[in-house]
């Protein structure tokens, strides 16, 4: 079996649509309200997401048969709690500011739902490589929601993108006015009912019966 074999592509691929964490699974909802106001720190936990998710499952994977079944939550937890810490300090060390706009809801990814259902789905079951391949996947999943929201709350809300205005002066003078509705957390779930949409009408599969 290659490396990036149809199955391990499929792995890859899969949740950055027909199997997204947000989308289709309804997982990490929670925390798109509250770190995507700007697109900076929605870009920082999507990154910061995926990385953990797949060292915490090529971790898991390596120590699956090692781990008493009775502790196994425990173990997991320990192993997310150590990356989390882990990311937090590079965080404060290389990009405070962002860190400090995150506040508590990145000691909070260890609570993702994202991230304990994967090690509980897929890295108790598979080698460490696919599932690499799968912690990547659903990270990347979750980070394309969390940036496309971002963009849009940012820009429609503020009037930039990374802090910088981006919308002509000329559109104010015109009588533009931003949209202090997408600053609040409510407009992420109305953001995301719209990918959602377009995206349950563009694979009619996925659609209930």
């Amino acid at each position: 079996m290659g490396l990036l074999s149809e199955k391990n592509k499929e792995v890859l691929l899969g949740p950055l649509s027909m199997n997204n964490p947000i989308l289709v699974q309804m997982l990490g909802i929670c925390s798109s309200l509250a770190v995507t106001s700007k697109l900076e720190p929605a870009i920082v936990m999507g990154v910061s997401v995926t990385v953990v998710v797949a060292f915490s499952n090529v971790i898991i994977s390596l120590i699956r048969h090692s781990i008493p079944n009775r502790i196994r939550i425990i173990v997991q937890l320990v192993v997310c709690a150590a990356l989390v810490t882990i990311i937090s300090e590079v965080l404060k060390a290389f990009a405070y500011d962002v860190n400090k706009e995150l506040s508590v809801y990145v000691g909070l990814i260890i609570t993702n739902c994202i991230l304990m259902g994967r090690l509980e789905a897929f890295a108790l079951g598979n080698g460490p490589w696919e599932s690499f391949l799968d912690g990547i996947g659903n990270g990347l999943g979750y980070a394309a929601i969390l940036i496309i929201v971002g963009f849009f709350r940012e820009i429609l809300g503020s009037g930039t993108l990374f802090g910088l205005h981006v919308i002509p002066q000329s559109f104010y003078d015109m009588g533009y006015a931003n949209n202090g509705l997408m600053i609040l957390p409510p407009m992420a779930l109305v953001i995301i009912a719209v990918i959602l949409w377009v995206h349950r009408s563009k694979n009619k599969e996925l659609q209930e019966n």
